[in-house]
């Protein structure tokens, strides 16, 4: 079978064209098709536009809402960055919504040799985070280098940062850690 040219293919997606907007006045049956877009989930929904929590590049979302709950979100075809294409994170973003019944609301502990996690509170969490944190800068900290030079610095402890923070709080957080020893810091946008 020879290909079809330019030609021909413009003179069959005519006729095609042609053939499906006839089709209506030729009696085929169109409202089940005007059912289908009637039954869309967002066609009374209220459109809000954001940003992406997860990168620098801050591209761009719409977030449609319906009774102050989310049911859909998606690029922005409107906004300059991304033009409504989303990479897979932004794409996730709306497992972040009170909606997604496997998003964990609780935190979750599993001691050492222990085979099942166990729903613990913030306070046990974070308590036991503060601990591991003073045991390990305790266990790895150095007041002076091999050469004698002051350094008071920990490596036994690193920090990959949050893209979801802003300025202000990535300047406070860099502070905290520095107050630590911290020398290994690090943010996820870079990586």
């Amino acid at each position: 079978m020879n290909p079809i040219n330019r030609r021909e293919f413009l003179q069959i997606s005519g006729g095609a064209i042609a053939g499906i907007a006839l089709s209506g006045c030729l009696g085929l049956d169109m409202k089940p098709v005007h059912e289908s877009i009637q039954g869309l989930r967002i066609l009374h929904a209220r459109q809000t536009t954001t940003i992406c929590p997860y990168c620098s590049v801050s591209c761009g979302i719409i977030v449609h809402t319906l009774d102050g709950k989310v049911i859909n979100t998606e690029g922005d075809p409107d906004h300059p960055i991304n033009e409504g294409s989303l990479c897979s994170k932004g794409m996730s973003v709306y497992q972040l919504s009170h909606n997604n019944s496997n998003r964990l609301t609780v935190p979750l502990y599993r001691a050492p040799y222990a085979a099942e996690w166990e729903e613990v509170s913030w306070d046990f969490v974070l308590d036991k985070i503060a601990a591991r944190i003073k045991e390990t800068r305790d266990k790895t900290f150095e007041i002076r280098n091999k050469d004698g030079n002051i350094v008071n610095r920990t490596t036994g402890m690193a920090s990959l940062g949050s893209a979801a923070m802003d300025n202000e709080e990535c300047y406070l957080y860099q502070k905290m850690l520095r107050s630590l020893g911290f020398v290994y810091i690090e943010h996820q946008a870079r990586i």
